[in-house]
Formats: structure tokens, C-alpha cells, sequence
């Protein structure tokens, strides 16, 4: 009785450390990656400016083709919106919010139950290219295990955009249309 006791009073207190650390975990996750793209601004803005050509070089694509979209809204820029359902990622949406010419691309996203973040990328004019900065930014519920998982999130997304990036900067280079 004595070691079922004990091993309950060690669960309880491994379950309420577990809750407890988890709660003060960082509520924000923030990822950035970027690349030098032997181009000018001009000729790297269409393929972040419209989720019609993401879909060439997105990291996402790649690993589901049967992941299914569908686009709302003008084929490119603000309001430009991409749904997308798929069996290995989810179902979800992104929208542009912002776009500034040959500069920056702002989107909302929308993972359903799983949450929402803000997607951006920067286009600065570097010697010989262009630096294209892909981030991300989500706010994690207050939830211990939202915050667990939050800590593996940013080398997960990290991986993937820089996947994306090296995919985008292949596709500009070799001059696609």
C-alpha cells in the first residue's frame, strides 16, 4: 500500500511540475530563415505574391501532391486567399494582408483548431541578389502542452522554410516564368 501511495504522490507531483514548467514556456514562437537569390526584387516578388506559384516551390507541396487547393480572391496581392486540405498536414487557409511591391508580403494564417500566425516575407536588395527573409510569428495558447510543443515548432518550420527557400531560389535562378 505504502509503494502505490509513493507512486501516486510521485505522479501527482511529475504531473503538476510537467503542467507548471509548461505554462511558463514562451507563449510566442518566432522563425526566420533566409537566402541570397542571384536576381533582382523584381523578378522574386511574383513567386511570394501569389500562392498560385507558392505551390512551385512550396516544401509542402512537395511532400503531399495530392493535397488539395483552392484560390479566392484576386490572383495576386492583398485579399489574394489559398484553402488547402490535406491528409499529412491538415486543412487550413492564408491570405495576403499585405503586399508592397517588390519589398514585403504579409499573410494571416489559419490552422483551424490548431491556431493562427503571421507569415511574411522581406525582399532586400543585396550585392549580386536579393535577400528574401521568410518568417513566421504565432502567438501559443495557455496550454501546457501547446507550450511543450512550441519549443519543437521552430526547428520544425525552420527545416521547412529553408527547404522552401532553397526550392525558390533554384526556380528564380533558372529564370522560370
Amino acid at each position: 500500500m505504502k509503494l502505490i501511495r509513493r507512486l501516486v504522490v510521485i505522479m501527482v507531483l511529475l504531473a503538476t511540475i510537467f503542467v507548471g514548467v509548461g505554462l511558463m514556456l514562451p507563449g510566442r514562437i518566432q522563425v526566420e530563415r533566409s537566402t541570397v537569390i542571384q536576381a533582382q526584387p523584381a523578378a522574386v516578388f511574383p513567386f511570394v505574391n501569389d500562392f498560385r506559384r507558392f505551390n512551385q516551390w512550396s516544401p509542402w507541396q512537395a511532400r503531399d501532391p495530392q493535397t488539395t487547393y483552392a484560390f479566392t480572391g484576386p490572383n495576386e496581392g492583398v485579399g489574394s486567399r489559398m484553402t488547402w486540405q490535406s491528409a499529412q498536414h491538415g486543412d487550413g487557409a492564408q491570405e495576403i494582408v499585405e503586399s508592397q511591391p517588390n519589398e514585403r508580403v504579409v499573410t494571416a494564417l489559419d490552422f483551424g483548431e490548431m491556431g493562427a500566425a503571421r507569415a511574411a516575407f522581406r525582399l532586400s536588395p543585396e550585392a549580386g541578389g536579393t535577400r528574401v527573409s521568410w518568417s513566421l510569428d504565432s502567438q501559443l495558447p495557455y496550454h501546457p502542452l501547446a507550450r511543450w510543443f512550441g519549443l519543437m515548432l521552430p526547428g520544425w518550420i525552420g527545416a521547412d522554410y529553408e527547404q522552401g527557400l532553397a526550392r525558390l531560389k533554384t526556380l528564380v535562378e533558372k529564370g522560370a516564368v
